[in-house]
């Protein structure tokens, strides 16, 4: 199943399951996974893209390992809003992949997390190597942490 937006995948969510969040590129796959309270995203591996059918049993591995409830895919707006051509690779992707997977999967616009997470690296004085390394699940982990405190912030409005 997918759906345009975490507010509308949020239903089909089963309860106290983990979220993973994942940062689509040409040669890679950044993939961050949350707590199952959904609080706090974390980076967990990048996956150097072959094949979707091999890119896809790899992540089937991870969401049945960890139990993940909904897929969070960074939808890479241009910075004007619109969509270009990976905005549709992505898309693209989310159809093929919820035919192996019967799971929500919703995207998060990740304009700019890249950037975020090159800066957060460069904060924490990663080499370049190691950025190299990491910057993509790390950019996953932005992803997926905005989706969660976008959950959160719905949960505490639905309580008021």
């Amino acid at each position: 199943m997918i759906f345009e937006s975490v507010e509308a995948a949020l239903p089909a969510m089963a309860p106290m399951t983990a979220l993973a969040g994942l940062d689509l590129g040409d040669k890679t796959i950044g993939v961050a996974v949350s707590d199952r309270l959904r609080s706090v995203a974390t980076p967990l591996e990048t996956i150097r893209r072959k094949k979707f059918t091999l890119d896809a049993e790899r992540l089937l591995a991870i969401l049945a390992a960890r139990e993940i409830g909904g897929v969070v895919l960074g939808l890479p707006r241009n910075m004007d809003g619109t969509e270009g051509p990976r905005c549709q690779s992505t898309r693209a992707f989310a159809r093929n992949f919820s035919r192996l997977w019967d799971g929500p999967i919703t995207f998060w616009d990740e304009r700019l997390s890249t950037v975020a997470a090159e800066r957060a690296l460069l904060e924490a004085d990663t080499s370049r190597r190691r950025r190299a390394e990491v910057i993509d699940h790390v950019a996953a982990s932005y992803i997926l942490q905005g989706a969660l405190d976008r959950l959160r912030h719905l949960a505490s409005r639905s309580l008021a």
